[in-house]
């Protein structure tokens, strides 16, 4: 890729302009998808995306992202550097073009770059644009260049600064504290992107470093992150705390139709499928023509090499493609020139010609794969045998559900409904406990918030069959309240959200090790059956306090501990006798009675909400299988390195 680049100079002529930067800073949300922690962390996002880029068209081995101590960013990169000379058109340097004119850059010129991640996206200028001060640095031609930019307003010229022996981009910004709702980076979250990164681009190093968390030593937190095997290891490690099918993970690098394909999949003895799909380095969430490709070959080939085998001929058992994918975990990464994105949030691949590629793919790599391995070929036609029984005995559980359902009057009679039926105006709270859950009947408006008790903690379904899942009554229950259904005949997995009765289903629990454990298995709930709950916005935790502080003239509810301690401090200023002063800490919410759990927990102008949203799912996939599965060690030092306090014995 790289020779054929070379044929090209990428200079101010390779540089296109599409359209202004006007509107970014007057409707933000429209170029970022929002203004909250998910939009801060896209900032990041987009200027990484060209360091990748660069290293797409073979020129960039080397990506360094530095939180700084004021909440900055730093991207640096020993790529081409972004070019400097003047631009014809624009009459301005083409880097001043690439920072202040949205969808300008080099990776419209077909010359320059094969393919980007970037098109998804909306390019640094609208970085810059919504950033208080940006500083561009560019390494390039012997000689170093800066550009100081505000609110995607230039400060300065291109000004040359210095000699250099590299080449680069260096691309730091302060993001507007007027326009987001939060400036603090999150490390975690920008740890899981350059970790996906370096998988999805074998051979690149990306470095993560936190100015703002100090060792013992003094010096800054840092994560590094390479890969010489790509998906392969991106499929161990998204299986690194399940129990193994087969030890092998199935894997092809390939060109098919012109495309760059790379799948690698792995079978584990659990019951999810967990099918990640990426376009250009973009995570494709809702799917799309390469994950049917994928799925179509997937089942064309297993299928045959069990009809071949004879063996579904002796099971005498009807197979579906359901079943050739549980208990599957795949990466499937395209490289396509110019991608065609569809959906509710633009991340569903819709390039007609990209399934055929992926299909072939897939075939390609499963027949060579099933054929010199037959002891393994034959765990995986087993495991489809067990899951379509598996499959058979939850939908007879489903329809024995349904049938209950409608002669039972179709809700749960531990449910306290709401008289409003408008579902965007209506909350459910799952409470943890019947004691609990009498408070919060006594203590909502009945208007628009009911409440559903939950007898002590739910099944663990990352555990448990489908089957079992359906035949849990406190799972049926939250279905039934919800107006969710699970499975048709065509797909056993399916969600219809066509009769949801709730746009808020708030879990909420006690503050502690027991309530924490709830409110993840009711997630965990949610992220394997119900997933479109969460992608819609629709899941929320309550947050109730800790403590309650009280004298005798006034009291302070408290989350945390410093709130504690702040609160006491203030009421026993400038007194004698701190005696006066008491302080309650709620064991649970049982403990509150209902005008409390109001007014701390329940009442839409007091309370807290946290929305449950994944940012990364294949992160939250390695999660959940971590947290809620059966392999220990992981889980432990997952403890150990989390928790504030925790009794790891148990």
């Amino acid at each position: 890729m790289a020779e054929e680049n070379e044929k090209h100079e990428y200079s101010a002529d390779s540089i296109q302009v599409l359209e202004g930067l006007e509107a970014v800073r007057k409707r933000p949300a429209m170029y970022i998808g929002d203004i909250g922690e998910k939009g801060l962390h896209h900032l990041v996002y987009e200027v990484v995306d060209n360091s990748i880029d660069e290293a797409l068209a073979g020129y960039c081995t080397h990506v360094e992202v530095t939180i700084n101590e004021d909440n900055s960013i730093t991207v640096r990169d020993n790529g081409r550097g972004i070019p400097v000379d003047w631009h014809a058109k624009e009459k301005k340097s083409a880097l001043e073009v690439v920072m202040t004119v949205l969808h300008a850059g080099g990776k419209f010129d077909k010359s320059s770059y094969k393919v980007s991640g970037g098109l998804h996206g909306v390019g640094v200028s609208c970085v810059n644009a919504l950033s208080n001060k940006c500083v561009v640095t560019v390494r390039r031609d012997g000689k170093i260049y800066q550009q100081t930019y505000a609110k995607g307003k230039p400060q300065t010229g291109v000004e040359e600064i210095g000699t250099a022996d590299t080449t680069g981009t260096e691309v730091s910004f302060w993001p507007d504290d007027t326009i987001f709702m939060t400036t603090v980076y999150q490390y975690y979250v920008l740890e899981n992107r350059l970790r996906e990164l370096a998988y999805l681009n074998k051979g690149v190093r990306l470095q993560l470093t936190d100015k703002r968390t100090l060792d013992a030593e003094g010096k800054p937190k840092t994560s590094n992150f390479y890969s010489e095997e790509g998906l392969k290891e991106f499929a161990m490690y998204l299986d690194g705390s399940r129990e193994a099918l087969i030890e092998d993970v199935i894997y092809i690098d390939t060109v098919k139709n012109d495309i760059p394909v790379e799948i690698a999949l792995k079978y584990n003895t659990e019951f999810s499928e967990n099918v990640h799909t990426y376009v250009n380095n973009i995570n494709t969430i809702e799917g799309g023509t390469h994950l049917e490709g994928f799925r179509r070959g997937l089942t064309r080939t297993l299928k045959k090499y069990a009809d071949d085998q004879g063996i579904l001929e002796k099971q005498k058992i009807e197979i579906s493609g359901d079943d050739f994918r549980e208990g599957l975990t795949a990466v499937v990464s395209v490289k396509v020139m110019e991608p065609l994105f569809e959906g509710q949030t633009k991340t569903k691949l819709g390039n007609s010609e990209v399934s055929s590629a992926v299909d072939q793919a897939t075939s390609e790599m499963l027949k060579y794969y099933l054929e010199e391995h037959p002891k393994q070929a034959k765990a995986i036609v087993d495991k489809v045998v067990l899951a379509a029984r598996a499959r058979i005995a939850a939908r007879k559980a489903r329809d024995v559900q349904r049938k209950t359902a409608m002669t039972g009057g179709g809700l749960p009679g531990k449910l306290a409904d709401c008289s409003d039926r408008n579902p965007e105006k209506c909350e459910l709270f799952l409470v943890e406990g019947d004691s609990a859950g009498g408070s919060a009947k006594q203590g909502r408006d009945r208007h628009f918030q009911a409440i559903l008790p939950l007898r002590g903690k739910i099944l663990n379904v990352e555990k448990a069959m489908l089957h079992r899942v359906y035949e849990s009554e406190e799972i049926s229950n939250i279905m039934k309240a919800l107006g969710i259904t699970i499975g048709t005949d065509e797909d056993s997995k399916a969600v219809n959200l066509d009769k949801i009765r709730y746009h808020k289903i708030i879990i909420m629990c006690d503050a502690d090790v027991d309530g924490s454990h709830i409110e993840t298995l009711v997630m965990t709930l949610f992220f394997r059956h119900m997933k479109e709950v969460i992608e819609k916005g629709y899941l929320y935790v309550a947050c109730p306090p800790l403590y309650m502080v009280k004298s005798k003239t006034q009291k302070r509810y408290c989350w945390t501990e410093e709130q504690r301690i702040a609160a006491i401090e203030e009421f026993s200023a400038g007194k004698v006798s701190e005696k006066s002063i008491n302080v309650q800490r709620y064991k649970g919410l049982g403990e509150m009675n209902p005008e409390q759990l109001w007014e701390t927990t329940m009442s839409p102008e007091n309370r807290t909400l946290r929305q449950v949203t994944i940012e990364s799912s294949a992160a939250a996939d390695a999660a959940i299988a971590m947290l809620m599965g059966d392999d220990v060690p992981p889980r432990r030092k997952f403890i150990e390195e989390n928790a504030t306090f925790a009794n790891i014995d148990a």
